[in-house]
C-alpha cells in the first residue's frame, strides 16, 4: 500500500489531460463571476498557477482566457488592481512558447496594452510595459505594430523619465523593434538620442545595458545617427568616451561587446576615423579579445563578426588585427569546437554549443575573408594556418547555407592573390567544390561563387584549364540570363577572362553557347557594368587575326551594327573607349578591315572621335586609322588614298602636335605609313 502522502504525490504527477483542462476551465470560468472581488482573486490564482507551467499557459489560451483578460484590462470600471493583475498574467502567458505569443498578438494584445499606457498609474504602466517588452522581443511578433499609431513613440519617450523599470522596458522594446532605416529615422526624429543618452550612466546595470543596445541598433549603417552621436555629451563627457569606458575589461562581457559594436558602427558610418585611437587602441583589441576561447560561443561569434565588419574596408586595420594576439591562429580554434576533451561540464551548454558550432565556423570564415581582402602577407598567413584550405573546401559543402556563403566569401577574398591562385588553390583543386556549389545555390551564394570563379579563370591561374574541361561555359552563359545584374556581370566577366588569349576552339564554343542574340542583348543591357564586361568579352574574342577574320565573317554585320549603336548612344567615356578599341581590333583583321573601309558612316564616326575633347577616345580612334593604313598589308595603298581624300591626314598632322605625348606619338607613327 502507498502511504497517503506518496499517493497524493503520485496522483498530481499523473494528472490526466482532462483534469488539467478541467482546472484550467475552472480558472477561466472565474473570470466571468459577477462579483469583482472574486474575479480579482481568480486572476491572482491564475497568475500563481501559470508561473513556469507551459502546459497550463497553453490550456488557458485555448480555453479563451486572453480575450477576457484583455476585456477586463481595458474596462474603465475594473479596479486598478484588477487591471494590473490582468497585465501581469498576460505577461506570464507571453513568457511561454512562440505559439502563445502568436495567439496573444492575434487577440490584439498590442493595441490594448499601448492604450493602457495612457493611464497615469505607474504600477499599471510598468505591468503593461513588461508584457509589451516580452511580446516584442519574440521573433514571431511583427515589429511594425509598434509604428502603426504615430502617437505611440512620442508617448513612450515621455514615459522614459517615470522609473528605472520604464527605462529598461522601453529601451528594450526600441532596440528589438528598430529593424530598418525607416525605424531608425522615426526613433531619431522623436528624440531617441537626447532621451536615451542620459540612461548610459543610470545606477541600474539593466538600464545602462538596454540603452547601449539601443544605440547599437540606431547607429548601424546610419550616417545621420552616427554623426549626431559623435557630438553628444553625457554628464559633460563625450559619448564615444562613455563607450570606451564600457569596453574596459572589468565590465561584463555583454557590455564590452555592445559598446564595441556602437563604436564599430559609428566608424563604418564615417563618424569616427579608422585611425582614431578609440578604434585602433580600444575597439579593435576589445573585439580581438572576444575571439579567444575562454569566451562563450555566442560571444566569440559576435566578436568575430563585428571585427570583420569593422575592418572590411580598411587595410591598415586589417594589418593591425592580423598581428594582434595571434588572431589568425586563434581563429583556427573556431573549427575545433566543441572538441571531445571540451571543458564544458554543463550538459545543457554542451548540447547548445553542438547545435550552434556551425555559427563559429561561419564567423571565422567571415573574419578571414575580411582580414585577407587586401594584403598579400595576411592571405599567405591565412592559407598557411593548419588545414585552412581543407576547411574552406569542406565549408563549401556544409548543410548550413550561412556557412557555405561565409566559406565562399573567404575563398573569394583569398582568390584575389596571384600567389594563392598559383599554389594553394591549385594544390587543393578548389575549383571542384566551387563548381558544385554553382549548380543550385541561392543568388547570394551564386554571386560570391561566380566572383571567385572569375578569378580562377584568369590566364595565370592553373585552375583555368581543368575548369574549362568541366563544361563551365554552359553554366556561365546561363548566368548571363539572370534577372540579377550582379550575376549577369559575373557570368560575362568570367567568359571575358576565359576568352583572354584563348584558343580558337574555346572562343567558338563561347560564341556558340552564348548565341549572338544573347550577346547583342547584353550589349544593350541597362547595367553599365554588364555592358563594359560584354565589350571586354567581345574585345577578347576579336584578338589575333585569324580569330578576328573568322568571327567577323560570320557575325560581322551584327557586330558593326552594335558598335554603331553604342557610339551613337549616350554612354560614358569608358564604354565608348572600349567600343573604339574593339573597332581597332577589327581594323587589324585581314578581311575584317573591309567592313570598316566600306562603311563611310563608321569612318566619319572615327573622324569625329579623333577630334573629341577626351584624349582616351582620340587615342583609341587614332589606333583604328593606324591599323587601317598599315603599310605591309594588301590593299594598304587604296586604303591610304581613300582616307587621305576624307581628310584623315590633316587630322593626323594636327594630332602629331598634341600636348599628350601618347597621342602625338601614335599620330606620328600613323603619318609615317604615308611616307614609307
Amino acid at each position: 500500500m502507498l502511504t497517503p502522502a506518496a499517493g497524493e504525490y503520485y496522483e498530481t504527477m499523473s494528472q490526466t489531460v482532462e483534469e488539467v483542462t478541467a482546472t484550467s476551465r475552472h480558472y477561466v470560468d472565474r473570470l466571468f463571476d459577477p462579483d469583482p472581488q472574486k474575479v480579482l482573486q481568480g486572476v491572482i490564482d491564475m497568475k500563481n498557477a501559470v508561473i513556469g507551467n507551459n502546459k497550463q499557459k497553453a490550456n488557458l489560451i485555448v480555453l479563451g482566457a486572453v480575450p477576457r483578460l484583455l476585456y477586463l484590462l481595458q474596462q474603465s470600471s475594473s479596479s486598478l488592481e484588477l487591471r494590473t493583475e490582468c497585465a501581469v498574467v498576460l505577461g506570464s502567458l507571453a513568457m511561454g512558447t512562440e505559439n502563445n505569443i502568436k495567439s496573444l498578438v492575434d487577440c490584439h494584445i498590442i493595441p490594448a496594452l499601448l492604450q493602457g499606457l495612457l493611464c497615469p498609474d505607474l504600477i499599471f504602466i510598468e505591468a503593461c510595459l513588461r508584457c509589451l517588452r516580452t511580446v516584442f522581443i519574440s521573433p514571431v511578433t511583427p515589429v511594425q505594430l509598434l509604428y502603426t499609431d504615430s502617437t505611440v513613440i512620442p508617448h513612450l519617450m515621455s514615459l522614459l523619465s517615470r522609473s528605472q523599470r520604464t527605462q529598461e522596458y522601453i529601451t528594450q522594446i526600441f532596440s528589438h523593434c528598430c529593424k530598418t532605416p525607416e525605424h531608425q529615422t522615426v526613433l531619431f526624429n522623436h528624440g531617441a538620442i537626447q532621451n536615451i543618452a542620459p540612461l548610459l550612466i543610470s545606477p541600474s546595470y539593466k538600464v545602462r545595458m538596454q540603452a547601449l543596445k539601443c544605440f547599437s541598433v540606431l547607429a548601424y549603417e546610419n550616417t545621420q545617427v552616427s554623426m549626431t552621436l559623435v557630438n553628444v555629451l553625457v554628464d559633460g563627457e563625450l559619448l564615444s568616451q562613455v563607450f570606451v569606458r564600457m569596453m574596459q575589461r572589468d565590465q561584463p562581457i555583454e557590455m564590452q561587446l555592445t559598446a564595441a559594436k556602437c563604436l564599430t558602427y559609428m566608424c563604418r558610418a564615417g563618424a569616427i576615423r579608422t585611425d582614431d585611437s578609440c578604434i585602433v587602441l580600444k575597439t579593435l583589441p576589445c573585439l580581438v579579445r572576444m575571439c579567444s576561447k575562454e569566451h562563450l560561443l555566442e560571444e566569440r561569434v559576435e566578436g568575430a563578426e563585428t571585427l570583420a565588419y569593422l575592418m572590411e574596408p580598411d587595410v591598415e586595420l586589417q594589418r593591425i588585427a592580423s598581428t594582434t594576439d595571434h588572431l589568425v591562429a586563434m581563429l583556427a580554434d573556431y573549427f575545433k569546437y566543441p572538441s571531445s576533451v571540451s571543458a564544458i561540464t554543463d550538459i545543457k551548454r554542451l548540447d547548445h554549443d553542438l547545435k550552434h558550432a556551425h555559427e563559429l565556423r561561419q564567423a571565422a570564415f567571415k573574419l578571414y575573408a575580411s582580414l585577407g581582402s587586401n594584403d598579400e602577407d595576411i592571405r599567405k598567413k591565412i592559407t598557411e594556418t593548419e588545414n585552412m584550405m581543407d576547411r574552406i573546401v569542406s565549408g563549401l559543402s556544409e548543410s548550413s547555407i550561412k556557412v557555405r556563403l561565409a566559406a565562399v566569401r573567404c575563398l573569394h577574398s583569398l582568390s584575389r592573390s596571384v600567389q594563392q591562385l598559383r599554389t594553394s588553390f591549385h594544390d587543393h583543386a578548389v575549383w571542384k567544390p566551387l563548381m558544385k556549389l554553382l549548380q543550385n545555390a541561392p543568388d547570394e551564394v551564386l554571386v560570391m561563387a561566380s566572383s571567385t570563379l572569375c578569378n580562377l579563370l584568369l590566364e595565370f591561374s592553373p585552375s583555368k584549364e581543368p575548369i574549362l574541361e568541366s563544361g563551365v561555359i554552359e553554366l556561365l552563359c546561363s548566368l548571363t540570363q539572370s534577372d540579377s545584374p550582379a550575376l549577369r556581370v559575373n557570368g560575362i566577366w568570367a567568359l571575358m577572362n576565359m576568352a583572354f588569349q584563348a584558343d580558337q576552339k574555346v572562343k567558338v564554343e563561347i560564341v556558340r553557347c552564348l548565341g549572338t542574340e544573347q550577346l547583342f542583348r547584353l550589349l544593350s543591357d541597362p547595367d553599365t557594368n554588364v555592358l563594359m564586361k560584354t565589350l571586354g568579352l567581345l574585345r577578347n574574342l576579336l584578338s589575333t587575326r585569324p580569330h578576328i577574320d573568322q568571327i567577323m565573317s560570320s557575325h560581322g554585320k551584327q557586330i558593326m551594327q552594335a558598335v554603331t549603336l553604342i557610339l551613337e548612344a549616350e554612354h560614358n567615356i569608358e564604354v565608348k573607349e572600349q567600343t573604339l578599341c574593339i573597332l581597332a581590333n577589327i581594323a587589324d583583321g585581314n578581311s575584317a578591315k573591309e567592313l570598316i573601309m566600306t562603311n563611310d558612316d563608321m569612318l566619319q564616326k572615327i573622324k569625329y572621335y579623333m577630334g573629341h575633347s577626351n584624349v582616351k577616345l582620340q587615342l583609341a580612334a587614332t589606333f583604328c586609322i593606324s591599323n587601317l593604313i598599315w603599310n605591309e598589308e594588301d590593299g594598304s595603298q587604296e586604303r591610304q588614298d581613300k582616307l587621305r581624300e576624307m581628310g584623315f591626314v590633316d587630322i593626323l598632322h594636327k594630332l602629331s602636335q598634341a600636348s599628350d605625348p601618347n597621342l602625338s606619338d601614335r599620330a606620328k607613327t600613323a603619318m609615317q605609313q604615308y611616307l614609307a
